[in-house]
């Protein structure tokens, strides 16, 4: 499946999260934002924005949800599904769809009244879309390091 994502790099974190697990989760986005070199104030709005997305797919979508961390030359794309989606179930509507698009379906609730976590997440990433299907809700943020600096990688 073509997920929108460069499908040549492996994910920096790939992790499954439900309600128990939050904490953890902000805790290793947090962890892995700062190694790539990100600075403490945007790594702060990373794990609230990142926080808000994986808490919607949790209390407004399925229950439970996948987050996955790319690091593209620095720049940090993070998406987060819930569904089948975020499980990898290849009979999913859509999934094979070469534009990393969901299919047509249902509209998920966190995606059709955006209230003020999806707010603050476009407040605090450079790029946010969110795409519903029968199958699932995905949203992809990405971050981008501050203008005329690079991340260091390690």
């Amino acid at each position: 499946m073509n997920d929108g994502t460069d499908v040549d790099k492996l994910p920096i974190l790939d992790i499954r999260f439900d309600s128990g697990t939050l904490s953890a989760l902000r805790a290793d986005v947090h962890t892995h934002a700062s190694r790539v070199g990100f600075p403490d104030h945007q790594v702060e709005d990373m794990v609230l924005a990142i926080h808000e997305l994986a808490a919607n797919a949790v209390h407004h979508g399925a229950g439970a949800g996948r987050l996955r961390i790319w690091d593209l030359a620095g720049a940090l794309r993070c998406q987060v599904d819930d569904g089948p989606l975020a499980f990898g179930d290849p009979a999913a509507p859509g999934a094979d769809r070469q534009d990393g698009k969901v299919g047509p379906g249902v509209m998920s609730s966190w995606q059709a009244v955006p209230g003020h976590g999806l707010w603050v997440v476009q407040q605090v990433a450079n790029q946010l879309q969110v795409t519903s299907g029968a199958q699932g809700t995905r949203a992809t943020v990405t971050f981008n390091p501050p203008e005329g600096r690079l991340c260091r990688h390690r």
